[in-house]
């Protein structure tokens, strides 16, 4: 009896010893196993899926868009959203155009002024830091440019008039070469055949003599308008030379507040961009011009320096501007010294042009515009097209300053996206 008693007592002890220990076991094992996370309220939880809205009078079919609009695939949607902008776009630069083309002789005027003062400009500037008053500066470059002009332009009537007797006298020799090679050369034309063919051109003359009187009424028209375009084109320069800069400041107070300052920071940059190419196109030029004329001067084509400022004046049209006008050098030579002198003629004005395109463009106007050589003749072709040989001129510039106008902007709305981004992250990270 007393063994078992002992024995009772022994297994009611480790049942209490037992009882007090799991809970201590329960708390350890909890403080291992960790709690549940609460959902914080400042996450938001995804909502839950609802239904595609079902048009009232439609039956509901699973896998079928509950509107047309969502069976159109994404990419179609983009295409679609992005022609309406471009054709209104289209339409507003036609706009643009249209007025443009009214205001034919203003536009050309103030770009003509563009161009001129970009060229005088940095004279006026200097003369300024010098201690010349800015009235004086500018009315002195201006007088200089337009003396330098006249000069010019006395010089090429000069040689013009001066060897006129003398080119008629060959050109008449070589009217007569001609008559003879058609004659004696492979087309055998006889003489009776060339003098009927000048008589239609007599009579085609006589009987649209109408027809050339209105074309002289119209050529006294245009030269009105050349006195015009020329009047305004010195005024428009002598005051972009004299106030510029509070034209500029007065022109953006008509855009909106927001874009003046976008505006303001590119307009010294366009006009660094129009300087520069000014500066390089005269010295382009100045460089074909003098090759050219060198070269018609040694093969003995008669008013050669006449004809070498022609040919610098072309040459503003860049790439092409230079061929053509030299192509007056290549018919003189051809009616003055024959087909051989022309040929070599003309191979000068090829050879002229290939270093003009390869090697003058690239390294003196390459670094200030930044045109790739498709889109300049692209643009004179399209300049040309418009406004005719002006157009051809002032449509390379444009192009450059445009381009440099979009550059700025873009670096800028880049730099102005990079700074609203590390705003953003700081905010974030407190």
């Amino acid at each position: 009896m007393g063994g078992l008693a002992s024995r009772a007592v022994a297994a009611m002890e480790e049942r209490r010893r037992a009882a007090v220990a799991e809970p201590e076991e329960q708390a350890e094992a909890a403080e291992l196993v960790p709690a549940p996370r609460k959902p914080r309220p400042d996450v938001e939880r995804p909502a839950p899926e609802r239904p595609l809205p079902v048009p009232s009078g439609r039956e509901y079919h699973p896998g079928r868009p509950a509107t047309p609009a969502e069976a159109v695939p994404w990419s179609l949607r983009v295409a679609a959203e992005s022609t309406w902008r471009l054709l209104l776009l289209a339409a507003a630069l036609y706009l643009l155009f249209r007025v443009v083309d009214m205001l034919r002789l203003v536009a050309f005027a103030v770009l003509a002024a563009l161009l001129i003062s970009a060229l005088l400009e940095p004279t006026v500037s200097w003369l300024r830091r010098h201690g010349v008053p800015r009235s004086l500066a500018a009315a002195g470059t201006f007088l200089a440019g337009v003396a330098g002009i006249g000069l010019v332009g006395w010089f090429v009537v000069w040689q013009v008039t001066t060897n006129l007797s003398s080119v008629t006298g060959k050109v008449q020799e070589g009217v007569n070469r001609l008559k003879d090679w058609l004659v004696t050369g492979p087309l055998h034309l006889t003489t009776q055949q060339i003098s009927d063919f000048a008589k239609q051109i007599s009579t085609a003359i006589g009987t649209n003599s109408e027809q050339i009187t209105s074309a002289g009424f119209t050529g006294v028209t245009i030269a009105v308008e050349v006195l015009t375009g020329v009047v305004l084109t010195a005024f428009t320069t002598f005051f972009l030379l004299y106030d510029g800069a509070r034209i500029w400041s007065w022109a953006l107070r008509g855009l909106p507040r927001h874009s003046r300052y976008a505006m303001a920071g590119a307009g010294p940059k366009a006009w660094a961009t129009l300087t520069a190419y000014v500066r390089g196109t005269v010295c382009v030029a100045f460089i074909d011009a003098l090759c050219i004329g060198i070269g018609i001067q040694l093969l003995g084509v008669p008013m050669a320096l006449p004809l070498a400022v022609i040919i610098f004046l072309g040459a503003f049209v860049p790439l092409v501007g230079a061929l053509v006008t030299g192509t007056i050098a290549v018919l003189i030579a051809l009616v003055t010294q024959g087909p051989f002198t022309s040929l070599m003629v003309l191979v000068v004005l090829v050879a002229v042009q290939q270093i003009e395109g390869h090697l003058l463009q690239p390294l003196i106007l390459g670094r200030a515009v930044r045109v790739h050589p498709l889109g300049v003749v692209l643009g004179v072709a399209a300049g040309s097209i418009v406004g005719g040989i002006g157009g051809a001129i002032v449509a390379v510039p444009l192009i450059a300053v445009t381009n440099t106008v979009v550059s700025h902007l873009r670096r800028r709305n880049a730099a102005g996206q990079e700074v609203f981004e590390a705003l953003e992250a700081a905010r974030s990270a407190r």
